[in-house]
């Protein structure tokens, strides 16, 4: 089984590259068993796409929602949201 490995010097001998990338899923399944409802399995996705999306834009994630829950509460309905997002958020 080491054969393509031998032959190939560019292939990495473990998969921990692969293992990293999804260990924030693995670890995330066993949090979400505690979202005893859907309210709380909504919000909580929520808050892990904001965190993702803050990582994504190259945005501390801790900087970017400290930014959000300071603005929100602010906000009065029918105002524009575009200076909430992570990439308008760097620009300032």
């Amino acid at each position: 089984k080491l054969n393509r490995y031998i032959e190939d010097g560019r292939l990495s001998i473990d998969n921990n590259r692969a293992e990293r990338a999804v260990r924030p899923f693995a670890v995330g399944r066993k949090n979400w068993l505690f979202c005893n409802t859907h309210t709380g399995a909504d919000a909580s996705a929520m808050l892990y796409s904001l965190v993702e999306t803050a990582k994504a834009n190259d945005l501390s994630p801790f900087d970017y929602l400290h930014y959000l829950f300071k603005e929100v509460p602010s906000l009065k309905p029918g105002d524009d949201l575009d200076h909430l997002l992570p990439w308008n958020f760097a620009k300032s």
